[in-house]
């Protein structure tokens, strides 16, 4: 069973959040979605986690700012900066103590990124565990979306400028009159070469939750982060990187790049799927995310022990003496 939970950020903004699994879990996994989606994409994993009985950890699902069923966000905080510092916010709400695993999607990951490089600190000492799915250490540096090269320019150009006339159109959505006609092209851009039903209905609904001005406000942020060299300052931090080969918004080079920055990461590329991996590959995210967090536990629980043995012969000296 989930709790659902609303707090306001320290700029005023709702956030809607979903926890669930054991109070006294020894790992926490906290979840983070893409750009104009919602945490729903990750209930296969969230299914999967919760059904590891004993082991369960504690999982937390919340809806970034201007997405879902969370406050609209003012258009100058829709930027991965603020989106960093929301992630410690509600780590320090949610998950005040123990080892915590974070799973990024899209965004989500690049929201991960920047919590690392503005609070080296924090993440240092809590984080345990990554899951980077589909997601980008560089901007649009190799987004193509399956074109040409000159065609992927003229259409970035074209991306740009709409993205800056939709984040000044406010918190509504009317574009969910038109998703319909859209499905296709959506289609096309976000799946590989599967897709059911079930997965592009949730992705459809998602995108039609976000706002204008958080499919417009949060584009030019999304495709200037470099956290190439953030990456690369982190401890051996166990680390799983996910994508598809068919992915047309952050290819595979991108999951490479990461990897390759990333110590200690493995790489995983999926034949034939697309940029929903969490959707379209849901056993295989599900495999690599329940992996992180077995590692995480058992380091935790080595740890936990050290600490009983110390503290007993420290105990025990201060009897003999």
């Amino acid at each position: 069973m989930s709790e659902c939970s609303e707090i306001t950020l320290a700029d005023g903004v709702r956030v809607h959040v979903e926890v669930s699994g054991p109070a006294d879990a020894p790992v926490t996994v906290v979840l983070l979605h893409g750009w104009c989606l919602d945490r729903r994409i990750w209930r296969h994993q969230v299914a999967a986690l919760t059904g590891m009985g004993r082991k369960a950890p504690r999982v937390i699902a919340y809806d970034t700012r201007g997405h879902g069923r969370s406050g609209a966000t003012r258009l100058r905080s829709a930027t991965l900066d603020q989106l960093g510092d929301d992630l410690a916010e509600v780590i320090s709400r949610f998950a005040p103590s123990g080892p915590v695993v974070l799973a990024g999607h899209s965004m989500g990951g690049m929201t991960i990124m920047e919590y690392a490089h503005r609070h080296p600190d924090d993440f240092a000492a809590r984080v345990a565990g990554l899951l980077l799915v589909s997601t980008t250490a560089e901007g649009h540096t190799h987004t193509r979306y399956g074109l040409p090269p000159h065609l992927a320019t003229v259409l970035r150009a074209g991306e740009t400028l709409g993205a800056g006339l939709l984040a000044r159109s406010g918190a509504w959505c009317p574009h969910r009159a038109v998703l319909p006609a859209l499905r296709p092209a959506l289609r096309w851009l976000l799946f590989g070469d599967d897709c059911s039903t079930d997965a592009l209905r949730l992705t459809m609904r998602s995108l039609g939750r976000a706002p204008l001005r958080s499919i417009g406000g949060f584009r030019e942020s999304v495709g200037a982060q470099q956290r190439l060299d953030t990456l690369a300052a982190l401890a051996d931090v166990p680390a799983a990187v996910l994508a598809g080969d068919r992915d047309r918004l952050t290819p595979p080079a991108c999951a490479e790049s990461i990897a390759h920055a990333l110590p200690g990461a493995e790489l995983e590329i999926f034949p034939g799927a697309g940029h929903m991996l969490p959707l379209e590959r849901p056993e295989e995210v599900s495999a690599a995310l329940t992996g992180i967090v077995r590692r995480v536990a058992r380091q935790a629980k080595r740890e936990r022990q050290r600490a009983a043995r110390q503290m007993s012969g420290a105990t025990g000296e201060r009897r003999a003496a």
